[in-house]
């Protein structure tokens, strides 16, 4: 039984071994990005988040203008 009992845990921590990753140390920096097939679609949907933004800036704009005018503020 002892050495059923011995295999197991040996076995048990080669198992643990083996499937931690190994220690880098802290001063690596990252790997840069790499370019894939779907960089010019992220970068189309980049542009399109920022024409939205510019939109929904505008829409707000007017949104406020048209409130202050209905209340009979100064336009602003």
């Amino acid at each position: 039984m002892g050495a059923r009992n011995a295999s197991t845990i040996l076995l048990a921590v080669l198992f643990i071994q083996g499937c931690s990753s190994p220690a880098q140390p802290p001063d690596t920096p990252p790997a840069p990005p790499q370019k894939t097939v779907f960089d010019p679609l992220t970068q189309d949907i980049d542009k399109a988040r920022g024409v939205q933004n510019t939109v929904d800036q505008q829409a707000e704009s007017t949104r406020r203008n048209l409130d202050s005018q209905e209340r009979g503020d100064a336009p602003q």
